[in-house]
C-alpha cells in the first residue's frame, strides 16, 4: 500500500478559492450578509464594537441594574447590526441614510427606558402614548435586525406568535384565549422583564457576549491554529489518522467557539484535502466535517448559546450544565471515532503520512498555555466564581498568557518598547481586533434572543405552553415514549425553520412542560430539547454545516447532509435514555454538583456502558459494516440491538446485548470460513 503525503501546514492550498467563497456564503446564510466598510465609518464601527466589549467586560465585574444592562446591550446590538448588515445585497459595503436612522432609533429606545426610571416599569399595565410609540418601534427594529442577520423565517415566526396574542379570542379550542389589546401587549413586551428584556436577552447580555469575547481572544492569540496543528501532528500516520484528526480538532477548536458552521469551515479548509487523499469521497468527507463541527455546539466549555439559556431557565449554575454535558459529549465523539474506524475498513483507506514541521510534543512545549486557557473557565467555576466572573478571568488569562510566546502576543513586543506609535500599535493590535470581533460575533445571536423574547412574552401572557403540552399529552395518550417522540419531532420541525438558540427557546416554553408533566426531571427535559434543537444545524433547509462542508469538498449538499445524519444519528438517540427511565439521568451525572457526591456510580457506569454499546450497534447498522460487511439480516439485528439498548430496561437491554453477540458470532464464523 503506497503512502500519500499531506503537508501539515499547507493543505488549505488545495481547497479552491471558489470552494471557500461558497463556504463563506453558507456562513453568511447563518450570520447575515456583512458590509466590508472602509475609511472613517469602518473606524467608527470598530470603535463602537470595542466599546461594547469593554462595557460588558466591566459589567461582568461591576454591578449594573439588570434592566439598564439589557437595554444598553440591545441598543449596542441594534446600532451595530444596522451598520454592519445591509438592508439588501445591492446596498452591500455602504451605509445608507436609513441605516443611520434605524441605528439611532435603537439607541433612543434604550435612552427612553433609562431616563424613565422606576416610573417607566410601574406603568407597564397602562402605558402612555410615548411608551407605545417606543415599544412598537423597538419591536419593529428587532424584527428588521433578525431579518438582516438570520433571514425572513425567524421574523415571520415571531409575527405569527404576536398575531396569536392579538386574535386568540377568534381561534377554536383549545387554542383560544381572551386576546390582548395593543397597549397591554406593548407594555408586557417592552416595559417588563418578561418580553424583549426577558431571559434570552439576560443571557445574551451577561454570558453569551462574554464567551464570544473569550473565543475571540483565543482566536487572535493563535489558539485555534495551535489546536488544528496539534491534532494533525498527534493523529497523523495511520489509515484512521485523517478521521481522528478531524474528530479531535473539531473538539479542541469547537469547544471554545460554540459555532457549528464556523468550526466546519475553519477545519474543512485545512482537512478536506487530507480526507480526499486517504480515500474519503466528497460527500463522506463533507459529512464527517459537518459532524465534527456539530460537536462544537454540544461540547464544553462553551457549548452553544442555548446552553447558557438552560442555566437561566432552570435557575442553576452554568457549571451544572457543563457537568450534564460531559457524558453525552463523550458519547458523541465516541460515535465519530467508531464511525472513523469503520470507514477505514469499509473504504480500504490508505495511510496519510504527514511531513511534520514540528511534533505534537514540540508544539505542546512551545504553546502549552493554550490548553491552560481552554480549561481555565472550568477551573474558575470550581473555585466558586460565577459564570460571568469565570469567563472574565479566563479572558484575562488568555490575554496574559499570550505574551508567553512572541507569535501569540496580543500586543507586539515593539509596542511596549515604544518602537511603534501608540495609536497605530493599539488599533492594529490583536487585543483591539479581539474586542472588535467579540462584539460582532454576538450580533446575530443577540438579535435572535431579542426576537425570542417577543415569542416567550406571548407564551407567558397567553398560557400557550400549558395548552400546547396538554395537546401533546392527549395525542400521546400520556405515554412517555410517544410524548418523547412527539417532542423530538416538534423540536426538529421548529429547528427546520429557525436557528438552534431560537429553536431551544421556543420549545423550552411550549414543549418541555409535556415531558415534565410525566415526571421527567426538569433538567433532563431541557437537555433533551437542547440536543434535538441542535439537529437544526444538519436539517434542510437550514443545514448550514453540511452545506458549508459540501461547498469545500465539492460534494452534493443534500447527499452530504445524509452522510452527516449517518455519522451523528447514533449519538442523537442517546437523549431518549435520560428521558425514558430515571436511571438514565445518570448520563447527565444527576444534573447537579450538589448531588454528585451521593450519586450511584455503579448505575452511572452501567448506563454509560449500555449507551456506548448501543452506539456501536447503531453505527454498524448505519454503516453496513462492523468488522466486515454486514448482510441485510445482520444490519437489521444491529439496528434492533441499538434501539433495544437505547430504550432503558433490563428486558430490552438483555435483548439488545443478545442481538449484538449474535451478530459478532456470525461475523466471526464467516471470517473463519473465509480463512479456511
Amino acid at each position: 500500500m503506497s503512502d500519500e503525503v499531506a503537508r501539515l501546514h499547507q493543505p488549505a492550498q488545495e481547497v479552491s478559492a471558489e470552494a471557500l467563497a461558497r463556504a463563506e456564503e453558507m456562513i453568511e446564510r447563518e450570520e447575515g450578509v456583512h458590509n466590508k466598510l472602509t475609511g472613517w465609518i469602518a473606524r467608527l464601527v470598530a470603535t463602537v464594537a470595542v466599546t461594547m466589549s469593554l462595557f460588558h467586560l466591566y459589567t461582568a465585574y461591576a454591578i449594573v441594574r439588570p434592566e439598564h444592562l439589557r437595554a444598553i446591550h440591545v441598543a449596542f446590538v441594534l446600532f451595530l447590526t444596522f451598520l454592519i448588515f445591509p438592508v439588501a445585497r445591492r446596498y452591500r459595503h455602504r451605509v445608507m441614510w436609513w441605516d443611520w436612522l434605524l441605528a439611532a432609533a435603537g439607541i433612543a429606545s434604550a435612552v427612553y427606558l433609562i431616563q424613565g426610571g422606576d416610573d417607566f416599569f410601574d406603568r407597564s399595565i397602562v402605558p402612555n402614548q410615548w411608551d407605545i410609540v417606543f415599544g412598537v418601534g423597538l419591536a419593529l427594529l428587532i424584527l428588521e435586525a433578525m431579518r438582516r442577520t438570520t433571514g425572513w423565517i425567524m421574523p415571520f415566526v415571531t409575527i405569527c406568535f404576536l398575531l396569536y396574542a392579538f386574535f386568540g379570542a377568534y381561534l377554536p379550542a383549545p387554542w383560544t384565549h381572551k386576546g390582548y389589546e395593543f397597549p397591554r401587549l406593548v407594555g408586557h413586551m417592552y416595559m417588563t422583564l418578561e418580553g424583549i428584556y426577558g431571559t434570552a436577552i439576560a443571557v445574551s447580555s451577561t454570558l453569551i457576549i462574554l464567551f464570544t469575547i473569550y473565543g475571540a481572544f483565543l482566536q487572535f492569540s493563535g489558539a485555534g491554529k495551535f489546536f488544528i496543528d496539534f491534532s494533525f501532528a498527534a493523529m497523523g500516520g495511520k489509515p484512521t489518522g485523517a478521521g481522528r484528526t478531524v474528530t479531535l480538532a473539531s473538539f479542541l477548536l469547537g469547544g471554545p467557539s460554540g459555532s457549528g458552521v464556523a468550526t466546519t469551515v475553519t477545519l474543512g479548509a485545512v482537512a478536506a484535502p487530507m480526507l480526499a487523499k486517504v480515500g474519503y469521497g466528497k460527500n463522506e468527507a463533507g459529512g464527517l466535517l459537518a459532524a465534527g463541527g456539530l460537536g462544537a455546539i454540544i461540547s464544553p466549555p462553551v457549548l452553544g448559546a442555548a446552553a447558557f439559556l438552560i442555566a437561566e431557565f432552570l435557575k442553576i449554575s452554568y457549571l451544572d450544565v457543563l457537568l450534564m454535558a460531559v457524558i453525552p459529549t463523550c458519547l458523541y465523539y465516541l460515535t465519530l471515532f467508531i464511525m472513523v474506524e469503520i470507514d477505514t475498513r469499509k473504504f480500504g483507506m490508505k495511510d496519510a503520512v504527514f511531513e511534520k514541521v514540528e511534533s505534537a510534543w514540540s508544539l505542546t512545549k512551545k504553546y502549552w498555555f493554550h490548553f491552560f486557557s481552554l480549561v481555565s473557565i472550568v477551573a474558575f467555576m470550581l473555585m466558586g466564581f460565577s459564570p460571568e466572573l469565570s469567563v472574565f478571568w479566563a479572558t484575562v488569562v488568555s490575554f496574559v498568557t499570550s505574551f508567553l510566546h512572541r507569535d501569540c502576543a496580543l500586543f507586539s513586543y515593539g509596542f511596549f518598547a515604544g518602537k511603534v506609535p501608540f495609536w497605530r500599535g493599539f488599533f492594529g493590535s490583536g487585543f483591539f481586533q479581539a474586542l472588535d470581533n467579540g462584539s460582532r460575533a454576538v450580533l446575530n445571536v443577540a438579535a435572535t434572543c431579542a426576537g425570542a423574547g417577543l415569542i416567550v412574552g406571548v407564551v407567558t401572557l397567553t398560557g400557550l405552553g400549558l395548552k400546547f403540552s396538554s395537546i401533546v399529552l392527549a395525542y400521546a395518550g400520556n405515554s412517555l415514549l410517544l410524548t418523547a417522540i412527539y417532542t423530538a419531532l416538534i423540536v426538529w420541525i421548529v429547528g427546520l425553520a429557525v436557528p438552534v438558540t431560537a429553536s431551544y427557546i421556543i420549545c423550552a416554553v411550549i414543549a418541555a412542560p409535556a415531558l415534565i408533566a410525566l415526571k421527567v426531571p426538569e433538567f433532563a427535559a431541557h437537555m433533551f430539547i437542547f440536543y434535538y434543537a441542535v439537529l437544526s444545524e444538519v436539517s434542510p433547509p437550514t443545514a448550514l454545516s453540511p452545506f458549508a462542508a459540501a461547498a469545500i469538498t465539492g460534494g452534493d449538499p443534500y447527499k452530504t447532509t445524509l452522510q452527516t445524519w449517518k455519522y451523528t444519528t447514533p449519538a442523537f438517540l442517546v437523549p431518549f435514555i435520560f428521558v425514558l427511565d430515571p436511571a438514565g439521568t445518570g448520563l447527565l451525572l444527576t444534573g447537579s454538583f450538589k448531588t454528585l457526591g451521593t450519586a450511584n456510580w455503579g448505575s452511572i457506569a452501567l448506563i454509560t456502558f449500555t449507551a456506548a454499546v448501543g452506539i456501536l450497534s447503531l453505527a454498524g447498522a448505519f454503516q453496513g459494516w462492523l468488522f466486515k460487511r454486514t448482510p441485510r439480516y445482520e444490519r437489521l439485528m444491529l439496528l434492533g440491538a441499538g434501539f433495544a439498548l437505547v430504550y432503558p430496561g433490563s428486558v430490552s437491554n438483555g435483548i439488545g446485548f443478545a442481538l449484538l453477540v449474535t451478530v459478532l458470532a456470525s461475523q466471526w464464523l464467516r471470517r473463519e470460513r473465509a480463512l479456511a
